[in-house]
């Protein structure tokens, strides 16, 4: 008589198991969920009642870090997201909104979801099979009691398809958690002291996901002393806010109602009414809103507008340094002149660079058969010139565990979501170990991960500024057999922090106006981090909206540097001439923009008002979004123009060489009303519509973008001689006819006039 199937023997304890589920205490554990059909009417729940003082957010699991809906496989899949709580916050109310399908295969008695913050079962989710595979939503209440400061919140599938033996890796054992799930917080403030050491807090949050929106206020209306100033705040809480993205809409004299703020105020200037000292010198504060008990303000002023500069580099250099409610700056040391293509946020370009030196290290350990990605994020230089180059050097070294018998396991390499190589783990060798193999454990610790190194090189075509190097461990699983399955959790991964990525033998080289180098990377303003041969020209009677372009702009060149603008000169349309050795950044409209005017002919585009002219190229038709490592399939001459009249808001970003100096570049942002300017600056900060602004033209209408004309008429940067005559050949392949042919004709003169005198001196006679 055949020996019984394992799986058989368990069937009393799963039966048990299931009868408990369905008991009123295992009811109760579901309770404070609901589940609805999305193609029915959604269940509601009453709102948590909000705490005076309080407020409600919400956040998507997308925003959180889930690029992609979670994947939940296997009898425990398991896959999540961490999220955090500001310092001067306490949650009081918490609630899951989930999007999720699962198997129409699961036994319902014996599988669930369960839900897990920091570990511990704040919900289970039951997955009755009349439900299976259909699109539902659930709310769940979560308890605060279990949110800390930094925290994980896990979704579990406890997954069974038979009660006979079954495969953990069968094809049915799946749900899915869409990334458009929301975190609903609703939090109360907590007090805050006023006190500088606390700085970028509360202004800036690093465990805050969401977008940082600041207010700068100025007392009065600001010259460009205190502008420069002011693009030197906001370019510094841009680089803190990093991929959160950064507004910093701007006022004059008046203090906003609610929230955290920035104000700059020029000696005796009081906004709002604010109760402040006469200043006596560089002075940075700390105190509350007047007209928000929880919100702060951070308050810089000085005698004059200079004082004002020198507080304001204080706080972005100096802010570890400083403590107390109030601080005078007695003395700030002049900073170091920024090089070239230094930014902190970006690859250095005289070494190898380092993956410890770019990512946490512990974020380049996985484990498990399904394991995360490991992601290195770096930013590069957009003016690489990889012209008949391989690409560029990587270096990777890397470690695993070592696969019991020879099979499929990979580790698989992308850059970008594009599949770049795939590496094989290799297997222990069972074999009788030879001399090598002996000698080799003497050296290796026993059981420790098998060690391996590859060296691989990136086509340059592949890697956008900013880009994401991605690192996957793809296990096989053996097949056993019937009730001999099991996956043990023994498998281990990582990414070794010495591996390296190479930039350091490219040189610097770009066909010039590219908007797309503007609006991923900033260049060629942060070419220096400092923005110091950079000039802002403001308009001649700039209004709100136009300091609010400025700083956000500002907030977007420190997002791609990682360094505040200390440097950026801010001027009007008459000083431009004056500017002429600097890279320059027009703001405005044709009504309040003089160089609109005297510039005329230099643009493919005008506003004024209601009537507006664009020129076109062939580039506006083009069927692909795709990048020409050489770019010369980009370059796109005017072709056509058309003019019309019309009440739509147009906002216009366009480049082109500097009328004042070759080699110069401008970039203007205008439109033809105030509400275009900062439709420019939401799909400068928007990571999907960013992409659509290229070539030299850009017509952007709310979220709508046209990418115009890509004329590309001038270059920046420098080659060897040597390369650039062969790339400058390569380009023009008449002046290379034309230079062969008169090399040939100079080779047979030469070759013809030393014949003739070899036969002048044979023919002469001998004395």
């Amino acid at each position: 008589m055949p020996a019984p199937c394992p799986g058989a023997r368990l069937l009393p304890s799963m039966m048990a198991i299931a009868l408990l589920a369905t008991t009123p205490a295992a009811l109760d554990a579901t309770a404070a969920t609901r589940t609805t059909n999305v193609n029915s009417d959604v269940l509601e729940t009453a709102p948590a009642p909000v705490p005076a003082g309080g407020r409600t957010y919400r956040v998507t699991l997308k925003q959180l870090g889930a690029l992609f809906p979670l994947q939940l496989r296997g009898v425990q899949g398991n896959s999540g997201v961490a999220f955090s709580i500001r310092n001067d916050e306490v949650v009081t109310a918490a609630r899951l909104r989930l999007n999720y399908a699962y198997s129409p295969a699961l036994i319902n008695e014996l599988s669930h979801i369960r839900v897990l913050l920091n570990e511990q079962v704040a919900a289970t989710i039951p997955v009755p099979n009349e439900q299976g595979g259909m699109s539902l939503q659930r709310e769940i209440n979560i308890p605060p009691r279990l949110i800390t400061e930094f925290n994980r919140l896990n979704l579990e599938l406890i997954g069974h398809y038979t009660l006979d033996c079954e495969d953990p890796a069968h094809s049915s054992l799946w749900a899915n958690v869409g990334n458009d799930s929301e975190l609903e917080l609703t939090v109360t403030p907590v007090a805050q002291a006023n006190d500088l050491a606390l700085l970028p807090e509360p202004f800036f949050d690093r465990r805050d996901v969401r977008p940082l929106k600041l207010p700068i206020v100025f007392a009065n209306v600001p010259n460009a002393t205190q502008l420069e100033a002011a693009g030197a705040l906001s370019s510094w809480f841009g680089s803190l806010a990093g991929f959160r993205r950064a507004d910093f809409p701007a006022s004059v004299g008046q203090i906003p109602a609610k929230g955290n703020a920035i104000v700059l105020a020029l000696g005796n200037e009081r906004p709002g009414g604010l109760e402040l000292p006469a200043p006596k010198g560089p002075t940075v504060a700390v105190m509350a809103n007047p007209n928000d008990a929880t919100g702060k303000l951070l308050v810089i002023t000085g005698r004059d507008a200079k004082e004002i500069k020198t507080a304001a580099a204080a706080v972005t250099v100096g802010s570890p340094a400083l403590s107390g409610a109030l601080a005078t700056i007695i003395e700030l040391k002049a900073l170091k002149p920024r090089k070239p293509y230094d930014a902190p946020n970006w690859l250095a370009g005289d070494r190898p660079v380092k993956f410890g030196e770019l990512v946490e290290e512990q974020t380049l350990n996985v484990a498990g058969y399904s394991p995360d990605l490991i992601r290195i994020n770096f930013h590069m230089p957009p003016d690489l010139f990889a012209w008949r180059e391989k690409g560029i050097p990587v270096e990777l070294k890397y470690r695993y565990t070592a696969r019991p018998t020879r099979d499929k396991s990979t580790l698989n390499i992308n850059v970008n979501q594009q599949f770049l190589r795939s590496l094989p783990l290799l297997a222990v060798n069972h074999e009788q170990p030879n001399a090598l193999n002996r000698l080799a454990a003497k050296v290796l610790p026993e059981n420790d991960l098998l060690p391996a190194e590859d060296a691989f090189r990136i086509p340059l075509f592949k890697l956008p500024a900013q880009t994401q190097l991605q690192f996957h461990y793809y296990y096989d699983v053996i097949k056993q057999g019937a009730c001999k399955d099991v996956l043990l959790d023994n498998v281990r991964g990582t990414v070794e922090p010495d591996s390296t990525v190479d930039i350091s033998g490219f040189s610097h080289f770009l066909a010039m106006p590219d908007l797309a180098a503007f609006s991923n990377s900033g260049f060629p303003f942060t070419r220096l981090a400092d923005l110091s041969e950079t000039a802002v020209i403001m308009p001649d009677k700039p209004a709100e909206g136009d300091y609010s372009t400025f700083l956000s702009l500002m907030g977007l060149m420190g997002r791609v540097t990682g360094y505040p603008a200390t440097s950026v000169t801010v001027a009007q349309a008459q000083q431009a001439d004056a500017l002429r050795d600097k890279d320059l950044l027009v703001i405005g409209s044709s009504a309040n923009q003089p160089l609109l005017t005297q510039w005329a002919d230099a643009l493919p585009f005008s506003l004024n008002g209601g009537s507006k002219r664009f020129q076109i190229s062939d580039f506006a038709y083009r069927i692909f979004d795709w990048w020409d490592p050489d770019q010369r399939d980009r370059a796109k001459p005017r072709s056509s123009e058309v003019s019309f009249n019309s009440d739509s808001t147009d906002a216009v970003i366009t480049g082109f060489e500097s009328p004042l100096q070759s080699g110069r570049s401008v970039v203007v942002l205008a439109s033809n009303q105030p509400l275009g300017l900062q439709q420019a600056v939401n799909a400068l900060l928007d990571p999907d519509l960013v992409t659509g602004i290229q070539g030299s033209t850009a017509v952007i209408r709310g979220k709508q973008i046209d990418s115009l004309v890509a004329e590309q008429s001038y270059y920046v940067g420098h080659l060897n001689p040597l390369i650039y005559m062969q790339w400058f050949l390569s380009r023009n392949p008449l002046t290379l006819i034309v230079l062969g042919a008169a090399s040939a004709l100079l080779i047979a003169l030469l070759l013809y006039l030393s014949l003739r005198a070899r036969a002048r001196a044979r023919l002469k006679p001998k004395n």
